[in-house]
C-alpha cells in the first residue's frame, strides 16, 4: 500500500498558492477601490493592508511593489474599456463606417467620464515602449486598435496595413485628446454633449474625405 505522506507538501503548496491568489484578488481591489476614489495617488501599502486583512509585509509576497499591484488594476480597467468598446458595436453591422467609429468613440467617452480615475491611471502610470512593458498592455491595447481598424478597412480600402496602423493611432490619439482636454475643461470648459459633437465632427470630416 502506498504511504499518503509523501502528498502531503504538495497539498501544503497548493493550499499556499490558492491563498496567495486570493491575497491577491483581495488586494487588486483594494488598490481599484483606492484608485476609483481618489486617483493612483490614493494607494497606499497601509492602506491596502487593512483593506485586504492582511499585514504590510503580506502585500509584498504578492507584488514586487505598489506599481506592479497598479499594473495590475490597469489590466483589469483595460478589459472593462475593451468590453464596453466591443459593446457599442452590438447591432452596428449596417451603420456607415464612420458612425461606427462615433459609436466607439462615444462609448470611450463614457468610459472615461463614469471611471474617471481608473481611466486616468492608465496612461498616468509611467511605462516606456523601451521598458518592461507587459504583454497584456500590448494585447488589450492591439484589441481596442482592432475594433478602430475594421471601419478605416472600409474607409481607406487603398491603404496598405502599415498605412492603417497609424491612421487608426491617430484617430485613437485625436479622441483620447479631445475626452481628456475636455473632462479636464481645458477647451473652453464644454459640457459633455459638446465633446460628443466635437467627436462627431472630427470622425465625419474622415468618412468626408
Amino acid at each position: 500500500m502506498e504511504n499518503a505522506t509523501p502528498h502531503k507538501p504538495a497539498a501544503a503548496g497548493s493550499a499556499r498558492e490558492a491563498r496567495r491568489a486570493r491575497l491577491r484578488g483581495h488586494l487588486i481591489e483594494a488598490a481599484e477601490e483606492l484608485i476609483r476614489e481618489g486617483g493612483i495617488e490614493a494607494v497606499k501599502a497601509r492602506d491596502l493592508a487593512r483593506m485586504a486583512g492582511c499585514s504590510l509585509g503580506a502585500i509584498y509576497t504578492v507584488f514586487d511593489d505598489l506599481d506592479q499591484q497598479a499594473m495590475a488594476v490597469n489590466g483589469r480597467t483595460f478589459r472593462k474599456l475593451g468590453a464596453v468598446v466591443a459593446a457599442s458595436q452590438t447591432g452596428a453591422d449596417s451603420l456607415a463606417p464612420t458612425e461606427r467609429l462615433v459609436r466607439m468613440a462615444c462609448a470611450y467617452l463614457g468610459f472615461a467620464t463614469e471611471h474617471n480615475n481608473l481611466w486616468r491611471t492608465l496612461f498616468d502610470f509611467e511605462m516606456s515602449t523601451e521598458g518592461p512593458v507587459p504583454k497584456w498592455y500590448l494585447e488589450e491595447l492591439s484589441r481596442l486598435f482592432d475594433h478602430i481598424r475594421e471601419p478605416l478597412r472600409e474607409i481607406f480600402p487603398e491603404m496598405s496595413e502599415e498605412e492603417r496602423d497609424l491612421m487608426t493611432r491617430t484617430l485613437f490619439s485625436s479622441v483620447h485628446g479631445i475626452v481628456l482636454l475636455g473632462l479636464d475643461r481645458r477647451i473652453s470648459a464644454v459640457p459633455r454633449e459638446k465633446l460628443e459633437t466635437m467627436i462627431r465632427m472630427l470622425l465625419c470630416q474622415i468618412g468626408n474625405r
